[in-house]
This record gives structure tokens, C-alpha cells and sequence, in this order.
């Protein structure tokens, strides 16, 4: 293919992705909330931001403060379903718990609450 098709092709994308942005086909916010919705139950917000970025993109302040709001609950579903809800024993199992909570993208501080049984 020569430089003029080559422009010609560039042309008809650069189009294409326009026709789809203007019909919402396209659409940088459904990208973030198919994204949240599909990795708030397993995950933090550390690691869905992290997700987010990578794919050049940010949510906006309401989804982050969904996002924010609900933390703790959803690493409690992650912990009871990983561990069985039970505290651990010593601080090995506990260090174990943290670490694994900690991987999925909670923070530091939902972790410290929800082994400590603190509950809002």
C-alpha cells in the first residue's frame, strides 16, 4: 500500500471513531463504569484506579466516592469468602489475611478496620 492509501485508510478510522463517539458507542465514561461494575466485587479501589489508568482513564468524583463509600463492605465480602469470616488466630494468619486483602487493592486502613471488627 502506498502513502496515499495509507492516509486514505487513517482517514476512514479517524471517521469510524468519530461515527462511534457521536452515538455513544464509544465512550470514555461506559468504559469506567463497565470497569467498576465488573471489578468492585473482587477488588479495592487501589487496584480498579490502577486498572483505570492503565487503560487512560479516570473515574469521575461520584464513582470515586461509590467507590470509596463502599470499600469496606466489599472487602468484608471478599474476606468472609476467602476466609470464612473467621479473625484470625495469630498474628501469622493475620499477616496472611492483611497481605491478601492488601493484593486485591484495599487499602491499608479498610484492611486495619475490618481485622479489628470495627463496623460504620
Amino acid at each position: 500500500m502506498d502513502e496515499q492509501g495509507r492516509q486514505a485508510r487513517a482517514e476512514e478510522v479517524e471517521l469510524l471513531l468519530q461515527w462511534l463517539q457521536q452515538r455513544s458507542y464509544l465512550s470514555e465514561a461506559r468504559l469506567v463504569e463497565s470497569r467498576i461494575n465488573a471489578r468492585a466485587s473482587r477488588y479495592g479501589n487501589l487496584r480498579i484506579q490502577q486498572e483505570l489508568r492503565q487503560l487512560g482513564v479516570a473515574p469521575d468524583e461520584e464513582q470515586q466516592a461509590r467507590l470509596k463509600d463502599s470499600e469496606l463492605d466489599r472487602a468484608r465480602e471478599v474476606w468472609q469468602r476467602k476466609f470464612g469470616g473467621k479473625a484470625p488466630a495469630d498474628a501469622a494468619s493475620r499477616a496472611r489475611q492483611m497481605r491478601f486483602l492488601a493484593a486485591r487493592g484495599f487499602s491499608s486502613e479498610v484492611v486495619r478496620r475490618l481485622l479489628r471488627g470495627e463496623d460504620d
